[in-house]
């Protein structure tokens, strides 16, 4: 085989070498930022399933407390909110006035013995502190693969080739919030 050829094979093999490593990290990315899509998913599932929630815990509510009108209206405005919320920001505001709207709902039970005893509003608290759970970890999960996908954007050479991923924002939270969204609403009886 004459020289000319061996190093015509030896460049396309470097090419084809690198090529399979250019594609095989395009790849990886695609895979993390897949894996944060589904992860924001699962969070608008649970955070769109707590607000289905909320209207059926204000009738509840309702039937105990009717003039508590205030209540029903930062409820209502919460569900509202959170149904608008498009970014990660916006979704975690419309959290943080969700889950304002569910302690004060819950301050108004305490007030109401009969309210608490009553099989619907304890299985809706219940269904909401599963779903708070789930929100937590949807969480979780969710920062996770952002924090996984950010931090191969920003190192070399992933940071050069492929400029198109974007750095995701993560779902914070206050700190005073912080211990109230972790720790699921308690019903006392």
């Amino acid at each position: 085989m004459p020289v000319w050829a061996i190093i015509i094979l030896v460049i396309v093999g470097i090419i084809i070498f690198f090529g399979a490593i250019i594609a095989g990290m395009y790849n990886s990315l695609v895979k993390l930022n897949e894996r944060v899509e589904e992860a924001w998913s699962d969070i608008t599932i649970q955070l769109k399933r707590r607000a289905d929630m909320l209207p059926n815990l204000v009738e509840t509510v309702k039937g105990y407390a009717k003039h508590e009108k205030e209540v029903f209206e930062h409820c209502a405005d919460a569900r509202a909110k959170m149904m608008g919320a498009r970014t990660v920001q916006s979704v975690a505001d419309a959290d943080r006035s969700m889950l304002g709207a569910l302690s004060r709902i819950m301050a108004v039970a305490e007030n109401y013995p009969a309210l608490q005893a009553n099989e619907n509003f304890k299985k809706l608290m219940s269904e909401i502190s599963d779903t708070e759970d789930k929100v937590s970890a949807s969480r979780r999960f969710y920062n996770a693969g952002a924090k996984d996908l950010n931090t191969k954007i920003k190192i070399f050479p992933f940071n050069i080739l492929f400029r198109s991923f974007k750095v995701r924002e993560y779902y914070n939270v206050d700190e005073k919030e912080f211990d109230r969204i972790e720790k699921a609403p308690e019903v006392k009886f």
